[in-house]
């Protein structure tokens, strides 16, 4: 298995609950929970389904960047709201961060999150293909590759199938 890479964004909130922003196995890329707060860690938006989402989003693409990913390698993501009935505000900001290249989503209600002043918590799952020199060792050979004679083929249709042998 491919090494596991962690990377930190030095936020307040990672050493406290002994998480990385991002671990990285293989060509994928696992992005926490990440809500609407600043370089410190003070929450923006109060109050603001819209506001929170965007700076959520956006911190999610400010830590893709810092290894050279953007938001059109987001495959996946995991909105966590606090009231469903604000789905639209949320909708409209994930909408701003992927308007062609829109990953699978889902929306879930939950009771709260970590502080009351927290509306949403977003996840994401990136799909990032690590350059490769060589084909892995149990690739099968292309098709193209696997030539036989039509003398060889017309031989091994002929074969009578062997007769299973009885038990006694």
């Amino acid at each position: 298995m491919a090494d596991i890479e962690r990377i930190s964004t030095s936020t307040p909130w990672e050493p406290i609950a002994g998480y990385s922003r991002l671990v990285r196995a293989g060509d994928y890329v696992f992005v926490s929970g990440t809500t609407a707060t600043d370089e410190r860690g003070t929450i923006v938006g109060a109050g603001q389904m819209y506001v929170q989402a965007r700076q959520a989003l956006a911190n999610i693409e400010s830590a893709l960047g810092r290894i050279g990913l953007t938001m059109k390698n987001v495959a996946r993501t995991r909105m966590f709201v606090t009231d469903i009935s604000r789905f639209g505000d949320a909708a409209r900001a994930h909408r701003e961060f992927f308007p062609d290249e829109r990953p699978a989503t889902s929306m879930v209600e939950v009771k709260s999150l970590v502080n009351p002043q927290m509306m949403i918590e977003i996840e994401a799952d990136v799909y990032a293909p690590r350059e490769r020199t060589t084909a892995p060792a149990h690739a099968p050979a292309p098709r193209a590759a696997i030539k036989a004679s039509p003398a060889k083929v017309k031989a091994q249709q002929k074969k009578p199938a062997a007769k299973a042998k009885k038990r006694k």
